[in-house]
């Protein structure tokens, strides 16, 4: 297949609803869609979302490497997008979301190609699988009003962002369990906002919640920490950022380990071939994956979710990055129905251009 052209297309978006992390909030996202066409005039589509907290890239050079990227590869001819993986990587390693929306495209481009879906061209292990939606920090009051409303949309999966006060998430958190009841999972992620000892206590005081997940408590730098906690604690501990790349995958799958779940982000690894190749490395080590996202166009959730359901290693979908965005380049991609993902029933992603 040889392609024939790059189309950019930047936005910033606003979100309809604003949200806190410990260490940032953020109301608005800026996207860049890609569209590469191919020689005999079929198109592809892919999203970028950078974000310096998450992806390490701003904006400017998200559209800085994009505009490299179209120069290098106008005219290149691949079978596989895996082909040019390594050739992107070495090239613009400092800027995953562009690779991401370049790697995306092509398969799309592929998949159209083959007239099949991405997923089952990967080899699809899932059909139907739920996602969590995301509570961000705020007091007890919103965070109840948050989740009466996502159960009455269907959700039944419900994620706390929590870790910029420990006494509020404790509370916030134990308010929840009673509202939702004992069966409902309930995940919280830290967004690296605790110490050691912080994260000691929440998850001794947090113990008769149930909590499925724990995300990234610790910063990066001293996850190492977590190794000396109990065995089942250390399961549940999600790795996001920590976990970029597949080099991220291999450290961490070592034991001792720090972390009993992998978060992969197609903005933060570079697409769906790194993002398989961390899965492999997580289903080797026995290491469960969470298929995570920013806020971004539905394109980079299709993405991510023909990626995940492609993967026997899956166990958890946080793939609600779209739902708020007030606008969106692209439509399609997937079907949401009682808070669960299906992919759709059309060749490539699934996604045609949006707004």
């Amino acid at each position: 297949m040889n392609i024939r052209a790059i189309e950019l297309q930047p936005a910033t978006v606003a979100l309809t609803r604003p949200y806190a992390l410990a260490t940032w909030a953020t109301d608005a996202v800026d996207m860049v869609r890609v569209r590469i066409e191919a020689g005999d005039g079929a198109c592809g589509l892919g999203a970028a979302s950078p974000q310096p907290e998450v992806t390490g890239e701003t904006t400017e050079q998200c559209l800085a490497a994009l505009r490299g990227v179209e120069a290098l590869l106008r005219g290149r001819s691949f079978a596989r997008p895996a082909e040019l993986d390594d050739l992107l990587r070495r090239e613009w390693p400092d800027a995953p979301a562009a690779r991401a929306a370049i790697d995306m495209a092509l398969y799309d481009l592929q998949g159209k190609a083959a007239e099949r879906p991405v997923v089952d061209l990967l080899g699809r292990v899932h059909r139907a699988l739920p996602t969590s939606i995301t509570i961000g920090v705020c007091d007890v009051e919103p965070t109840l009003a948050q989740a009466r409303e996502y159960l009455g949309r269907g959700f039944r999966v419900l994620k706390v962002k929590v870790g910029a006060d420990l006494e509020l998430d404790v509370e916030r958190l134990a308010r929840l369990r009673e509202l939702v009841g004992r069966d409902l999972p309930l995940l919280a992620d830290a967004n690296m906002g605790y110490t050691a000892a912080q994260l000691a206590a929440f998850l001794q005081r947090t113990r008769a919640f149930g909590l499925r997940l724990v995300e990234q408590p610790l910063p990066r730098e001293l996850a190492s920490a977590q190794c000396t906690l109990p065995a089942h604690d250390v399961e549940r501990l999600v790795a996001d950022e920590s976990m970029h790349d597949p080099a991220d995958a291999r450290r961490l799958a070592q034991q001792p380990r720090a972390f009993g779940v992998f978060n992969i982000k197609l903005m933060k690894c570079g697409g769906i071939t790194p993002a398989l190749d961390i899965a492999r490395i997580a289903a080797g080590a026995g290491v469960g994956l969470m298929w995570g996202c920013m806020d971004e166009s539905v394109i980079g959730i299709a993405a991510a979710l023909h990626a995940a359901f492609a993967c026997e290693a899956t166990r958890h979908l946080d793939l609600d990055g779209s739902l708020d965005l007030s606008r969106d380049f692209g439509a399609g991609g997937f079907v949401l129905e009682d808070g669960l993902l299906r992919t759709l029933d059309r060749p490539g992603l699934g996604v045609w251009p949006g707004d």
